[in-house]
């Protein structure tokens, strides 16, 4: 699942470079006089992608925001934070990850278009996001199970500090 973490945060990383593409045609087409219809709504549409597909490679390379001191303060029980954390955790993400495939679904059954002049069909955009939430819950079951079954979750830890 590794791998498939690291291609998801791969692709956010193309995602951004394509929203700094995006910014620069904007810009050219202005200073050329020419209207492309739809980049700014491209560009929302990468940035959400982003955002989304890195999910699962940020949790598992420590990028997410943790409360360390009071893991710190707990001690040998910082175990049963940490599980209790991960357990309400899994719930959340397999929660949105349901939901948001059921979103993609629908607007793909309703046929729901932007409403932008490039009338881009929304499933499009939209299966990014669902992708992203499924591998992030995958993400976050893994190191709760793997924190269950061993007693450590497989977060690196962070390198920086506040």
């Amino acid at each position: 699942m590794d791998a498939l973490y690291l291609a998801a945060g791969f692709a956010a990383a193309a995602c951004v470079a394509l929203i700094l593409l995006t910014t620069l045609v904007q810009i050219g087409a202005r200073a050329a006089g020419v209207t492309v219809l739809g980049l700014t709504s491209y560009a929302g549409y990468l940035m959400a992608a982003s955002t989304f597909l890195g999910l699962a490679h940020a949790l598992n390379s420590g990028s997410h925001i943790r409360i360390e001191t009071i893991g710190k303060l707990l001690g040998k029980n910082r175990y049963w934070l940490d599980l209790f954390a991960f357990a309400v955790a899994s719930a959340v993400a397999v929660w949105f990850a349901w939901y948001s495939c059921s979103m993609v679904y629908w607007t793909y059954v309703l046929n729901d278009i932007s409403s932008e002049l490039d009338a881009t069909p929304l499933w499009i955009p939209q299966s990014t996001m669902a992708i992203g939430t499924v591998l992030f819950a995958i993400a976050i079951l893994d190191n709760f199970l793997t924190l269950l079954l061993t007693g450590h979750h497989r977060i690196q830890a962070s390198t920086e500090t506040l």
